[in-house]
């Protein structure tokens, strides 16, 4: 016989009722775009509403309510590099209840101030969440503190569960849930409620191609693990080992997306739905995105689960897909320097319907004879067909066009 699981059922629902009126209950949202994008229904849980812009606050605020008096006084500790720590925080300041939070030493400083404008005490420390780990367990022991783990604790696990049973209470006819995977609290919460209201649902787990830490332990495999990632909400090494048999158990199959997948989400959520979301956030719409096929005509729920995004790293998604798309191109001219060639580039293009965004001269590249002149003419279009139609008017123009993409000169 199986070891029980450390959550059940009755515990998500303990969990809903005790952070009733503490978080907000997020709606789940038609997506006829990301439909019609992926052949699916799909349906979005939109958990970048809540106060810090992320699921997080369930689990933490069902972990600081289940907190006995003594506790409350005494304060808590959590290791956290960004969405876990601002929703710890700022429920903690909602209580009156005393906060640590370990952040690693690279944790970048607009979410270092974050966290602490929401009232806690921050300490950084470490290169890794692993070393901001053992410092907070530390801590917890010499200044007798109350250590809200950010997965692997039965509390937070169930207050991420009440996430699936807000979607099966609006939505009871979805057939798949698209989950993101880190440590797993948030899935072992989801998992154990969805297959309570509805045993027979599809659960899929995502995680970053560079973090197969989950994939690995099921799958018995040795994928390497690390790197720099767009999803660093799920960039975990180590996976929880609470949640590791609810998962095993329960879902039905763990899916690695790639950066380029996981940017084509983010840009996808930010274009076609109107809405911010991080990397971990958009990693369910990038699973979709590698297999459309397999969620054909099904009914299909996703969590974007955080969208505490940084402004520049989002303006450079945007730009990078519209490159992709050929909707941002750019052409090395070559032709004699002559008076009036710009004039002529720009009236060339402007009959071609493009939009100039940059133009750069190139006088004494050697390659380029004395006389001549390279113009780098960078223009927005409306897609690869209207790309190809702007470089064939500038070929018959004499301008002898080359496509300048983001890897170098084609």
């Amino acid at each position: 016989m199986s070891e029980p699981f450390a959550i059940t059922p009755e515990d998500v629902e303990e969990a809903a009722r005790r952070i009733e009126g503490h978080v907000l209950r997020t709606p789940l949202v038609p997506a006829p775009r990301l439909s019609a994008l992926t052949g699916a229904t799909v349906l979005v849980k939109h958990e970048n509403m809540q106060a810090t812009a992320s699921f997080k606050e369930r689990g933490a605020v069902n972990r600081l309510l289940a907190l006995d008096e003594d506790e409350r006084e005494r304060g808590v500790i959590a290791m956290s590099a960004g969405n876990h720590a601002q929703a710890v925080a700022y429920h903690a300041r909602r209580f009156g209840i005393p906060a640590t939070i370990v952040m690693p030493q690279t944790t970048p400083l607009v979410k270092v101030e974050n966290t602490r404008s929401h009232g806690a005490h921050v300490v950084l420390h470490g290169e890794t969440l692993h070393e901001s780990a053992q410092k907070a367990r530390e801590l917890a022991q010499t200044d007798e503190l109350v250590f809200v783990h950010p997965y692997d604790d039965p509390a937070v696990m169930a207050g991420q569960g009440t996430i699936a049973r807000e979607m099966l209470d609006d939505e009871p006819d979805l057939d798949v849930l698209i989950i993101p995977l880190g440590g797993g609290g948030l899935m072992a919460g989801n998992a154990v409620a969805a297959r309570a209201l509805k045993p027979g649902i599809e659960l899929i787990g995502v995680e970053a191609e560079l973090y197969p830490s989950f994939f690995n332990a099921i799958n018995a495999e040795d994928r390497p693990v690390g790197g720099p990632t767009l999803a660093e909400g799920i960039a975990v090494k180590t996976v929880g080992v609470q949640t590791l048999p609810i998962v095993s158990s329960l879902v039905s199959d763990i899916v690695l997306v790639g950066e380029d997948l996981i940017e084509r989400a983010v840009y996808a959520y930010a274009s076609l739905q109107h809405s911010l979301a991080e990397g971990a956030g958009a990693a369910g719409l990038a699973a979709m995105l590698k297999e459309p096929g397999r969620y054909a005509g099904r009914k299909v729920g996703l969590v974007l689960c955080g969208g505490n995004i940084d402004t520049r790293l989002l303006a450079a998604i945007m730009v990078r897909e519209l490159e992709r798309e050929d909707r941002i191109v750019a052409f090395r001219l070559t032709t004699s320097d002559r008076p009036g060639l710009l004039g002529k580039v720009a009236s060339l293009l402007g009959d071609e319907g493009a939009n100039i965004l940059e133009v750069s001269h190139g006088r004494l590249f050697l390659d380029v004879p004395a006389k001549g002149v390279t113009l780098d003419v960078t223009v927005e279009t409306r897609g690869s067909a209207h790309s190809a139609a702007i470089e064939a008017a500038l070929r018959e123009g004499g301008f002898a066009p080359h496509r300048i993409l983001p890897r170098g000169l084609v």
